[in-house]
């Protein structure tokens, strides 16, 4: 995967691709998480020393660059802190603003679902496609418990398999997967989000069809819908 210190050799290339993989990742997104991907795209190449990993300025001059109030710049800073793609590094006191460092491993956790839409070449540069492919597992705190098979679908069987395969991938990507319908061939599975859907369907697509194939050969495509 990307370096996450974009220093060195190769610095500048590295710098242009996270804030690629930031850049595809906002437009994929609803207006709001469009927006504030932007204003830390902006922060960053304005005001963020790659090399001592910094980010130290005051609200007063977010709020002139964002063309936003101060009001607006401690709400975002605190989203962007709350979804670990700032850090703090020192806190601000007695006139000396707060120092911020990137959240780079976070930042290119939440963009990877979109490092395909770049390219394939772009992909396997920041450590996916099929030279290195990762998946990321999210937290799961105790045991996994195996699916419901009762029904009998072709999914839920598919499910056991997954679950047998790798429980920690199981529970945090496909559990929340519910069949929508099947249509001759092609599987059609429901995600309760755009991100879950897109992430799955880059990452996991043919261990989901080869799980299913598995239980039912006549599964030619797994489909990921919201």
């Amino acid at each position: 995967m990307l370096s996450t210190k974009p220093v060195g050799r190769g610095a500048s290339a590295r710098k242009y691709d996270l804030l690629t993989a930031l850049g595809a990742f906002a437009l994929s997104q609803g207006k709001h998480d469009q927006r504030r991907a932007l204003r830390l795209m902006t922060l960053i190449t304005a005001r963020y020393n790659w090399a001592r990993d910094e980010l130290a300025v005051g609200q007063r001059e977010i709020a002139r660059l964002w063309s936003v109030d101060e009001r607006t710049v401690k709400r975002e800073m605190a989203q962007l802190r709350g979804r670990g793609w700032l850090v703090v590094k020192r806190q601000g006191a007695r006139g000396r603003v707060t120092q911020y460092g990137l959240g780079i491993d976070q930042l290119l956790t939440d963009t990877a679902v979109t490092w395909a839409c770049v390219g394939s070449d772009f992909e396997v540069r920041m450590g996916q496609g099929d030279a290195q492919p990762q998946v990321v597992p999210l937290p799961v705190r105790g045991s996994v418990a195996a699916p419901d098979v009762s029904n009998g679908t072709e999914w839920a069987l598919a499910r056991l398999v997954l679950h047998t395969e790798d429980a920690g991938t199981y529970a945090s990507w496909i559990a929340a997967l519910e069949r929508a319908e099947r249509a001759g061939g092609r599987l059609t599975l429901r995600a309760p989000s755009r991100f879950h859907a897109a992430y799955v369907q880059t990452h996991l697509e043919r261990r989901l069809l080869a799980a299913c194939q598995d239980v039912d050969a006549d599964v030619a495509e797994v489909r990921i819908i919201v």
